[in-house]
């Protein structure tokens, strides 16, 4: 039996203790504590690392806190576009979805076009007819709406610009504050295969349909048992670029590097060159995990079947 891991992120980015107020601090720190929980429960159980990467995620969604399902971010137009995507490593079956409106749980969407739909990514109005095929819930757009999301949105709708995440402040302190609303999971089951899931509301404000790097495959998510499995967070357009997440594999693939080594090269030299700034989670398929950002915190969080758990948001 194979040393079973789950690690999980809620996103990153310009996340300051002195910005935080305790009761804040402490909601995350639940939150990030009860996606570990479900997701480790279902490795605990024999699972497979896809349905643990799945169970994180839903309960990341579910969350309010987080930019991604419930919680997601105003659009322009002032509504919720959400991208997801999750792969499974020991087959390299994916499925990806983005632009979807009203769905609950954009990664179960996800998880049904790998599982039943003959493609890999499908977006926008046809995704939703096939959510509703599959029996996926939805929910009215008063579900999605946080008050500090409207808030967050009030303050830039009348202007191009775009945020990038959770803030609370002035227009001015809004654009120079970056926090990248993403939720991922990745995991190593006791078999020894590896699955990633990734989910995301996007940039506030954002327009012409705009899709970051999460429900791209081989760059906001991938998972391939000879390698790894990753799941980013950040500005994505430069992970876009660089390919990040397919860019660990290959370091570990092609030279040979462990983990740690790959990630570590790409989010601390390529994407920094590329001025992305972000981080990323993965295991192997030896249940080892590595957490690494470059920006000031990441909420994120561990848990294996050594024991070991931790669960953490500052540098």
């Amino acid at each position: 039996m194979a040393k079973y891991t789950l690690v999980i992120h809620g996103g990153a980015g310009t996340i300051r203790k002195r910005e935080m107020t305790e009761e804040l601090e402490a909601a995350y720190l639940e939150g990030l504590d009860n996606a570990l929980t479900a997701g480790y429960a279902v490795l605990d159980k024999g699972g497979t690392a896809v349905n643990a990467v799945r169970a994180a995620i839903v309960v990341l969604e579910d969350n309010i806190l987080f930019n991604a399902g419930r919680g997601s971010v105003f659009t322009k137009k002032g509504v919720q576009e959400m991208d997801a995507a999750i792969m499974d490593g020991a087959t390299l079956n994916a499925g990806s979805v983005a632009g979807v409106r009203n769905i609950r749980n954009p990664i179960e969407l996800a998880a049904e076009i790998m599982r039943n739909s003959n493609h890999v990514f499908l977006s926008g109005k046809g995704a939703n007819d096939f959510a509703i095929k599959q029996g996926i819930k939805l929910e009215p757009d008063e579900y999605f709406f946080s008050q500090f999301r409207y808030d967050q949105w009030k303050a830039i709708r009348d202007s191009d610009n775009y945020s990038l995440d959770h803030t609370h402040q002035r227009l001015e302190e809004l654009m120079r504050d970056k926090k990248f609303g993403t939720v991922g999971a990745v995991a190593c089951d006791a078999n020894g295969n590896i699955a990633a899931a990734t989910s995301t509301g996007g940039m506030t404000n954002k327009k012409y349909g705009r899709i970051g790097d999460s429900p791209l495959i081989g760059i906001g998510t991938y998972a391939n048992n000879r390698t790894c499995a990753i799941s980013c967070t950040g500005h994505g357009e430069p992970f876009i670029r660089a390919v990040a997440a397919y860019d660990v594999s290959c370091l570990m693939e092609y030279k040979v590097l462990s983990l740690h080594e790959a990630m570590n090269i790409v989010v601390n030299e390529k994407l920094l060159d590329m001025e992305g700034e972000g981080g990323m989670i993965g295991v192997d398929a030896e249940g080892n995990a590595a957490m690494i950002f470059n920006s000031a915190g990441m909420y994120r969080g561990m848990r294996n079947s050594e024991g070991e758990s931790e669960v953490a948001i500052y540098k």
